[in-house]
């Protein structure tokens, strides 16, 4: 693929942040764009922006924990643009919190979103783009996914997983010479609404509401809103990943400093030694 024109993307998580500005530059480069998300109101906001750019677009409620979802929307797409050239699995949401004092809710919740999302939408879209050998696929993993930090246990554990399966998704297209691409996106810090994530949980993994539970749950959404403020503009994030699909190249990384944090961790691999402390910069 060597230009967007008249394409069509599709978007997941689209209603803000990196998948919003995703969409956004997705139609200023002539893509006719399909937004998905949870949040309707959001949707038809980002629609607006997204539609500005002259292109045709469609919004659909898709709540990517479940299979159906996702198959529903890939029909859709087919039926009003005729078919998908790339996918940006891209819906994802950020809990944490110790170990011992996490739920499994918290746990079925993230990696719902986070990592059964992303299978989701390579199973519904996949075999589209194979059949018409044409087309990219990109995942949203983190640097959550190459290094682990604490306190973001099911966060990180969907990080990685997305990751690994971008490689195996990586590896299968190149072993029969497909012409479909696929992209791991891992952003550091970016300036989105990841520390409003509660807002999405949906009502049946709810947790308690202790005391002890909204303590925990507000200092961790302070710490990532204090560092998340001061992020990369998602903006910047998204003309990295139209490059990237252009380039057919797997790795998106949009931080300079995660390189030489990847290098340490593989160093300590090699040496056997302990894995090294460091959080996302």
């Amino acid at each position: 693929m060597d230009t967007f024109q008249d394409k069509v993307a599709v978007v997941t998580g689209a209603a803000s942040g990196i998948g919003l500005a995703m969409a956004k530059a997705f139609a200023s480069a002539g893509a006719n764009v399909a937004l998905a998300d949870v949040d309707v109101d959001g949707l038809d906001a980002a629609a607006e922006q997204v539609a500005a750019s002259g292109t045709s677009v469609l919004t659909q409620r898709c709540d990517v924990r479940f299979d159906t979802e996702l198959e529903a929307l890939r029909d859709r797409v087919v039926a009003e643009f005729g078919t998908a050239h790339v996918l940006c699995n891209n819906a994802g949401i950020g809990s944490g919190g110790p170990l011992d004092g996490l739920t499994r809710n918290d746990w079925e919740w993230t990696l719902g979103v986070n990592l059964w999302g992303v299978i989701n939408g390579i199973s519904a879209f996949l075999g589209l783009l194979k059949a018409q050998d044409e087309g990219h696929i990109v995942n949203t993993a983190s640097v959550a996914g190459l290094f682990g930090s604490p306190f973001m246990g099911p966060y990180t554990a969907s990080k990685f997983a997305v990751v690994g399966v971008s490689e195996v998704l990586h590896h299968e297209l190149a072993m029969v010479g497909s012409q479909v691409g696929a992209s791991v996106l891992c952003p550091s810090w970016v300036a989105t609404r990841i520390h409003e994530s509660e807002r999405a949980r949906p009502a049946e993994l709810a947790n308690p509401e202790t005391p002890e539970a909204l303590s925990a749950a507000a200092g961790i959404r302070d710490l990532i809103n204090s560092v998340v403020s001061e992020g990369m503009d998602p903006d910047d994030v998204a003309q990295l990943v139209l490059d990237a699909v252009l380039q057919r190249r797997f790795w998106i990384l949009t931080h300079d400093t995660t390189a030489a944090v990847v290098e340490r961790r593989t160093t300590s691999i090699l040496s056997g030694e302990a894995p090294p402390f460091v959080m996302p910069q």
